[in-house]
């Protein structure tokens, strides 16, 4: 399973893996129960974890920066239910979340699917690093030159004034 295959679904707990995808919706495998099932596009919204970023005081960063912090953080995962000991767990496994602009709620979302990731052994990476952020070349590529061709003399054109 490939993280970059797993998408969160609006109004359906946990994560999915995209098996197959229609015009009207998606065939999509349970992370937790392996179960398969079609969802519509129309009813549910997808968001694939790849995509999401998290408010910092800084920059946004990804998803999966705020889990790497969650991995070396090590230790227990907080309580779902205990807003106090998500807020506090984030403080100390990453301090420079916005806590003003991260809902709670959204921080309990991160907590149980880097439980349900950990508990499938995926491996929580991104699939290929964007454009921006990809290394220079250090080479400069060789660009063999073009042979010269001649323009051909320009056609003179004239316009023919619109009756008034």
């Amino acid at each position: 399973m490939e993280y970059s295959k797993l998408v969160a679904v609006s109004g359906l707990p946990g994560l999915f893996e995209v098996l197959n995808s229609k015009t009207d919706g998606a065939i999509l495998r349970s992370v937790e129960d392996k179960t398969t099932r079609f969802v519509s596009s129309r009813i549910h919204n997808f968001s694939q974890l790849e995509s999401i970023e998290v408010y910092t005081t800084g920059d946004n960063v990804n998803l999966v920066d705020i889990f790497h912090a969650m991995d070396k953080a090590g230790g227990s995962l907080p309580n779902e239910k205990d807003a106090a000991d998500i807020k506090k767990y984030f403080e100390k496994a990453y301090p420079e979340m916005d806590f003003e602009r991260v809902y709670a709620s959204d921080m309990k979302k991160m907590v149980k699917w880097f439980d349900i990731l950990k508990k499938n052994n995926v491996e929580i990476k991104l699939s290929e690093l964007p454009e921006e952020n990809q290394p220079e070349e250090t080479e400069t590529p060789v660009v063999a030159e073009a042979p010269a061709v001649e323009e051909a003399p320009k056609k003179k054109t004239t316009r023919k004034k619109k009756a008034e």
